[in-house]
């Protein structure tokens, strides 16, 4: 047996992150050297020769494909290489957030056939199981995605729509909240929501219609509510998205926060950008952090009061600085159905928090709340 140099002793410092093969060869080309960067999910089977050239002291490997000679030369250098996990259907490593193609590929066999149905099937399974490897898998690619989607909005103003999955296609509500995201996209905010069907679909369609002329979001809203809802086919209800999608393929960006823990729960295709997480609690406070700009309440059930209050502590607290603005929309929702903005209020009252909330009647009142909150 030939000696190997040990690993080098990991001092919590690096270079930076390796995200892409086009990033890989440029750090290639103007360095000269890998030593200690983190190639995250790139496959490298194409540079073995640079990979057996160059120094790779400190590097760290995740999930990279590579020649075996490329990844036993790094090894023996120093390096610390995770091979790739067989027989998943998502990248534990994944450097990116997802996009709707990536979750939604194979839906014209069938929802089941997607990454997105197929990784909830192992999700399920291996919770039962108690399987220790899937459990550390699941914590390694949701702290990858947390850092895609921190990448991703760098600068970026935020403003979080919540509301119920439970919200129809075809009904005065979803236009609604479609002219909301529409709106607030125009003033030049980032739309991030849940992810999910109803409300928050509804945000992210009008995100992505922003760009668009205004006749897009009539028509588009016409040809969804032949699908109303993702039961009983989700199959049916996401290709009527993605026929809207290949009808206006220019659309504008918005962010999705879903998560596999509501599994019959699929994600929205209008939002171009998805961070999909294992961890639904992880997902929540990840969501409501980003939301620099506020979060608009639209009304739901049991989900969206417990984002009121997740949202609401920080803000109490100001453990994350100054508060930011929250609107409630539907005054009899939250005051009468489900009591919420009375104790709301209640909380922030004498609290810097105190300026920063409010409760409209009508959806269209929102954009102009957020605004004067100092969203």
């Amino acid at each position: 047996m030939h000696p190997t140099t040990p690993a080098q002793p990991f001092d919590g410092t690096h270079d930076r992150e390796i995200e892409s093969l086009a990033e890989f060869d440029e750090v290639v080309s103007t360095e000269g050297t890998l030593s200690h960067y983190r190639v995250q999910a790139v496959d490298l089977t194409d540079r073995t020769t640079a990979l057996l050239a160059l120094d790779t002291t400190g590097a760290v490997f995740l999930g990279c494909p590579m020649d075996p000679e490329a990844a036993a030369k790094a090894r023996a250098s120093g390096a610390l290489v995770f091979p790739p996990v067989p027989g998943l259907s998502f990248d534990p490593y994944r450097g990116f957030v997802y996009s709707p193609d990536e979750l939604f590929e194979s839906l014209h066999e069938g929802y089941e056939a997607t990454p997105d149905a197929r990784t909830y099937a192992w999700f399920q399974q291996t919770k039962a199981d108690g399987d220790i490897f899937a459990s550390m898998l699941r914590s390694i690619h949701d702290d990858a995605v947390s850092d895609a989607l921190d990448e991703l909005l760098v600068g970026a103003r935020v403003v979080g729509v919540m509301g119920g999955h439970a919200m129809a296609r075809g009904t005065e509500a979803y236009t609604g909240a479609a002219r909301l995201g529409r709106e607030l996209a125009r003033a030049g905010l980032t739309v991030a929501t849940g992810g999910g069907p109803g409300a928050m679909e509804a945000a992210n369609l009008g995100a992505y219609a922003a760009p668009l002329p205004d006749g897009m979001l009539t028509e588009a809203l016409q040809l969804l509510a032949k699908a109303p809802a993702f039961t009983p086919s989700i199959t049916d209800w996401a290709t009527a998205a993605f026929e809207v999608r290949a009808r206006w393929p220019q659309g504008g960006p918005s962010v999705g926060i879903p998560t596999w823990f509501y599994g019959h729960e699929p994600p929205n295709p209008f939002a171009a950008h998805i961070a999909k997480y294992f961890s639904n609690a992880t997902r929540e406070d990840g969501l409501l952090a980003r939301c620099t700009a506020g979060v608009v309440f639209l009304p739901g059930a049991a989900g969206t009061v417990q984002e009121i209050f997740d949202n609401a502590t920080p803000n109490y607290y100001e453990s994350r600085g100054e508060p930011t603005p929250m609107v409630l929309v539907d005054r009899a929702h939250w005051t009468e159905r489900l009591p919420t903005w009375p104790l709301l209020r209640a909380l922030a009252k004498e609290r810097s928090m105190e300026d920063r909330i409010a409760l409209v009647d009508r959806i269209e009142e929102a954009p102009e709340a957020l605004k004067r909150l100092g969203g």
